[in-house]
């Protein structure tokens, strides 16, 4: 059993925020009421009711109350929380349910990082721990926040596995009451790799470290089905999962991101979030996505994607110059390495393959060649069939050019 203790974990500070309270908080806009609490504008967006009708013309897809944008958005957005509860309830890992109070919305799951951050670490003192190669934000963040930065690398490709008893260590060091977050991403980025979920489980349950375990799912609906650990949530106090409607979802643009915890842990973190963050069009988008229409659409291009992710695999290895798969299949992209006329692979070529292919053939890629364990990689998102047959033929064209010179 962890020894968490929220009390201690936290800052002081946030444990003694006391959350905005918001125009909305006391009387919901009904339909009935005459709203005059929110200094809003009674005369609404400068957006013409034939405009509006015209944006929301489309038989395909949600529409959006353009003309009810004057009014400040839901500060709660419970009815979006219990779609995503909804989701992630499976049972796959335990009898209990989600509820909207396991959860902390926002935009994207970059907010989430950044607030617990911001309500767990004291800056110039407190440190996270991450495991390269991973989602750079998690850096970018501490440094942001003034935060220290551990680095334990995952275990070496093609599995890319959590060195759990390198973690296990360092939870146990005299030093470890610094070591407030680790962040784990699965599958992770730029691996594709899934992450054990005994590992998880290990780290979890250290008998002496007093802090928070972060796995960032953002791809996880391109992995197997169960393999969320969300559920989780309800059996471990400092666990946090976050994912995004960025990726099978394909909604990027909108910017919506999910934290699953324990309701302390969430109470925290919504205290601590901007009164208002998730816009109203972004809630009915994301509401649509959740709903059995959005998500039986989004399983069909998940599919589509899945097939296309399939086909490269096959294809990848039979273009001369192309290397090992590195890392796993549970995401919307693969990592290849790019190899030099000795047959090994070369950060130079990965390189000046990259370059050429967007500058020259169109076609935009990711080097990864920098990242730890990921010598000579390019990172290749899975496209449509017209994009990837386009990415094939760049890639053939492409290689044989570099490895000519």
């Amino acid at each position: 059993m962890s020894p968490f203790n929220l009390e201690t974990c936290a800052r002081p500070n946030i444990l003694a925020l006391e959350p905005y309270r918001c125009a909305r908080d006391d009387y919901k806009d009904d339909g009935t009421k005459v709203l005059l609490d929110a200094n809003e504008n009674a005369y609404g967006p400068p957006i013409s009711p034939s405009a509006a009708a015209s944006l929301n013309s489309s038989d395909d897809g949600p529409s959006i109350d353009l003309l009810g944008l004057h009014r400040y958005p839901d500060p709660h957005q419970e009815p979006l929380k219990q779609l995503l509860c909804d989701l992630r309830t499976t049972h796959a890992h335990t009898t209990k349910l989600l509820t909207p109070a396991n959860l902390f919305v926002g935009v994207g799951s970059d907010e989430a990082i950044d607030a617990l951050l911001r309500c767990f670490c004291i800056p110039g003192r407190d440190r996270i721990l991450v495991c390269p190669p991973t989602y750079g934000m998690y850096s970018v963040s501490a440094q942001a926040n003034d935060v220290g930065l551990l680095k334990i690398p995952l275990l070496p490709a093609p599995d890319f596995a959590i060195d759990v008893p390198a973690i296990l260590a360092a939870l146990s060091a005299p030093d470890a009451t610094t070591i407030k977050i680790i962040y784990l991403c699965s599958p992770g980025n730029p691996t594709g790799s899934l992450l054990a979920k005994s590992d998880v489980a290990q780290i979890l349950a250290h008998p002496t470290w007093n802090g928070l375990v972060v796995v960032d799912e953002a791809y996880v609906d391109y992995a197997p089905d169960e393999a969320s650990l969300a559920e989780w949530v309800t059996e471990h106090p400092n666990l946090v999962v976050m994912q995004t409607l960025s990726k099978a979802f394909g909604l990027a643009g909108i910017r919506l991101g999910a934290a699953f915890t324990s309701p302390p842990i969430a109470r925290l973190l919504n205290a601590l979030k901007a009164p208002y963050n998730i816009s109203s069009p972004t809630s009915a988008l994301a509401s649509y996505a959740l709903s059995a229409e959005g998500l039986a659409r989004m399983r069909e291009s998940r599919a589509k994607l899945v097939s296309q992710r399939e086909r490269v695999l096959r294809e990848m290895p039979s273009i001369a110059g192309v290397g090992r798969l590195r890392g796993g299949t549970d995401s919307n992209f693969l990592l290849f390495e790019m190899l030099n006329g000795k047959g090994e692979p070369d950060n130079g070529v990965a390189l000046r393959v990259y370059e050429r292919l967007a500058e020259n053939r169109g076609v935009v890629v990711r080097f990864r060649g920098k990242e730890h364990g990921c010598n000579g990689c390019l990172r290749i998102t899975v496209g449509t069939e017209d994009e990837v047959t386009k990415f094939l033929e760049a890639l053939e064209r492409t290689l044989a050019e570099v490895r000519a010179e």
